[in-house]
Order: C-alpha cells, then sequence, then structure tokens
C-alpha cells in the first residue's frame, strides 16, 4: 500500500467518540480512514449541508465521520452514530 496522500489528525472530541465503540466497529472505522487517506473526496464521501461539524461526512456502517480538508490534513471532528448525527 501506499503512503496516504493526507494526514489524519483528530480532534479531542473525535477520540473520545472512539473511546465509546466496540472493538469490532473501531477496527472497521481504522480499515476505512487508512484507505479514505489515499483519496478523501472518493465515492461516498459527501458535502454536508448544516449540521453539527465539519464540511464533509461520510460513512462507515451506522456511523458517521464528520471532518474538515485542510491542506494535506484531514481533521476529524466527530464520530457519530447515525441516529445522533441526523437528531441535529
Amino acid at each position: 500500500m501506499s503512503h496516504p496522500k493526507y494526514r489524519l489528525t483528530y480532534k479531542d472530541r473525535a477520540i473520545s467518540d472512539v473511546k465509546k465503540m466496540d472493538l469490532v466497529m473501531r477496527r472497521r472505522l481504522s480499515k476505512s480512514l487508512v484507505r479514505f487517506s489515499q483519496n478523501p473526496l472518493a465515492h461516498g464521501v459527501k458535502l454536508k449541508k448544516s449540521g453539527v461539524a465539519g464540511d464533509y461526512r461520510f460513512r462507515v456502517g451506522n456511523y458517521r465521520t464528520l471532518f474538515d480538508l485542510e491542506k494535506d490534513e484531514i481533521v476529524i471532528l466527530r464520530i457519530m452514530h447515525r441516529r445522533e448525527v441526523y437528531d441535529r
């Protein structure tokens, strides 16, 4: 696998969100984020219209990762279950 084009950076709140997940979901998310760092605007990434945080989001199972792009960095702001994201 080639080196990531983008560096992943996690805000404190995103780290807290990950700690609440079960181990299986954490592993699944980790694999997706590694692939995601190669091309963050690949299929499945959506520009958010409004909501909690971040300009973009992508889905892994029932979880939504909210993030911003800053030059060569992907800033992970939140990782929330879909029911939490869409309730706001």
